[in-house]
């Protein structure tokens, strides 16, 4: 039985705030993130209300271990961020917990957002497969007597192509992930594209020293 007579007009009026703002977030993030409203009042029917509903809770069940935890312990921490979880059904989730204070340092309330990962997982899959190419550039394509146009292209779109395999940018490469990428580059005989180091190093945000450096 809830026990909603025993709560101060200020924990009232935190909840009433808290579930608007769960409302506001479930409607921008739809439909990739579950946001729960758990009320730490209530351990019991903690679930206070559900938006986007991806877990297949109900509104009243119980407190989870998190949510348990904070209320035995007020100094729990407050903010935990992009946590890994999982959902019933095996599907894998990022989570953040938000713990809600009243004015005496107790935890009334929690706020959680749960967003399923294998929605964005298969977006990177497709994207993956729409920047891969596939053997190597003919001779005549990479010929560029300006130094510029198809043949520095040829070299940036190669250099994309390896920076999305490894899930990041090409600016974002690690020290050994660009040696590689020099390494693959020259295999690929694109090394010898004119003024290819300049367009590598202008594309890593690396100087010309450093490419050559990895080449060697």
């Amino acid at each position: 039985m809830s026990n909603m007579t025993q709560r101060t007009p200020e924990q009232r009026q935190l909840l009433d705030q808290l579930a608007q703002i769960a409302e506001g977030l479930g409607q921008t993030f739809a439909p990739f993130c579950e946001v729960v409203v758990h009320d730490l009042l209530d351990p019991s029917h903690a679930v206070l209300a559900i938006h986007n509903n991806l877990s297949g809770r109900e509104v009243g069940q119980g407190a989870t271990e998190l949510g348990l935890a904070r209320i035995l312990d007020p100094g729990y921490e407050q903010v935990i961020a992009n946590y890994p979880n999982q959902f019933a059904d095996g599907r894998q989730a990022k989570s953040t917990s938000i713990g809600i204070r009243d004015s005496e340092g107790r935890y009334i309330a929690a706020l959680c957002m749960n967003v399923d990962l294998t929605m964005f997982q298969g977006f990177q899959g497709m994207l993956n497969r729409f920047a891969a190419v596939s053997g190597d550039t003919p001779a005549r394509e990479m010929l560029d007597p300006t130094g510029a146009g198809a043949g520095a292209d040829t070299v940036r779109a190669r250099i994309d192509q390896f920076a999305a395999r490894l899930a990041t940018t090409p600016r974002a490469l690690k020290p050994e992930e660009r040696r590689a990428l020099v390494r693959e580059l020259k295999g690929a005989g694109l090394l010898d594209v004119r003024r290819s180091m300049e367009t590598i190093a202008a594309h890593l945000g690396v100087s010309r020293a450093t490419v050559y450096s990895y080449a060697k």
